[in-house]
């Protein structure tokens, strides 16, 4: 069993690119025993730590993570904002049932979505906007407009998968 300081030595290890990935995947292993050294990892000054602590939150996140995912989208570096977005959008690494909430997320995935300077930050905020394209007339505009304006064909392109119409849009519409 792992301690907070070990969980915490991992953290540390996220910014040394020899160590990072062994350490992020005991992070994860460490499940919800890792939750406050890799929430308190956000605050990191490295980004690489940051980035790394966001991205295990993906597979560790809980209720009270949130808040801080969404927090992330402000973060300097590029990274971190493009692993909180994934961490806020897929269901598919994450064992707990545990989801995020509309109004807390989709506003800021929007302005990611319309205004981020990373092309990165703005195709994964597509995903993350794309979950609530069905019921939301905001998120479907926002989608539309990507779709067809943003300067990037990256995010063209993944745009147009989650606005209306669109292959991952007719696909989830059941669901």
């Amino acid at each position: 069993m792992a301690s907070r300081e070990d969980f915490d030595r991992c953290v540390e290890q996220l910014g040394d690119p020899p160590r990072a990935r062994p350490a992020y995947w005991l992070l994860v292993a460490g499940g919800p025993a890792a939750l406050p050294a890799v929430r308190a990892g956000l605050q990191h000054e490295s980004g690489a730590v940051r980035a790394g602590c966001a991205e295990a939150l993906d597979h560790l996140v809980d209720e009270a993570s949130f808040p801080l995912l969404v927090a992330c989208l402000d973060d300097p570096e590029p990274r971190v904002r493009v692993n909180a977005l994934h961490a806020l959008a897929c269901d598919r690494c994450k064992d707990n049932g545990c989801r995020p909430d509309k109004a807390a997320v989709l506003p800021p995935a929007v302005r990611c979505l319309r205004h981020d300077p990373h092309k990165h930050v703005r195709a994964m905020a597509a995903e993350v906007v794309g979950r609530w394209a069905h019921g939301d007339e905001a998120a479907a505009a926002a989608l539309v407009e990507a779709r067809d304006l943003d300067p990037d064909p990256t995010v063209r392109k993944k745009a147009s998968w989650y606005a209306p119409d669109g292959p991952i849009y007719r696909r989830t519409a059941s669901g």
